[in-house]
């Protein structure tokens, strides 16, 4: 007589691909990264820079994070991911890490928009400046959320 128990669960992590990847969270937040982060650079590129080593580091921080969300988001988008545990890891990791990175590069912005309030064009340059605060700050919110979902799904 055979055994009736539960039915055999998959252990393969449900990965999506192609449009599916806009749909499910925390994947649906890689595109948001992208757009929140690119206006962080193009903000931060167009003022006047103040204090090269703090909106250097935003700018890198910004710029590389935004290329390799997108080259995540394009493997997400062709499957490259062959719904595999490694890719789950891999995303966690990577968006853990560069949250971290994302927020000292938020402080660090902050801290320039702070001293760009007093200085030459203060007007124009101090509203670019709070903008990119703005936008840095929201990102890394979407980093840490997106890091921590995937952690918990």
């Amino acid at each position: 007589m055979a055994s009736v128990g539960p039915p055999p669960t998959s252990t393969q992590p449900d990965l999506p691909s192609g449009i599916a990847v806009f749909l499910k969270i925390p994947y649906a937040f890689i595109l948001p990264e992208i757009v929140f982060g690119t206006w962080v650079w193009i903000l931060v590129a167009a003022t006047s820079i103040s204090f090269p080593l703090l909106q250097g580091w935003v700018m890198y921080v910004s710029l590389t994070s935004c290329l390799i969300s997108l080259l995540l988001l394009l493997g997400y988008l062709l499957g490259f991911h062959k719904n595999s545990e490694n890719w789950k890891v891999l995303d966690s990791l990577y968006h853990g890490a560069t949250a971290i990175l994302y927020m000292s590069a938020a402080v660090l912005q902050a801290n320039a928009t702070i001293h760009s309030e007093s200085g030459p064009n203060s007007p124009l340059y101090y509203q670019l400046n709070c903008a990119a605060t703005f936008f840095a700050f929201i990102t890394t919110l979407l980093y840490i959320l997106h890091a921590f979902s995937i952690y918990y799904q």
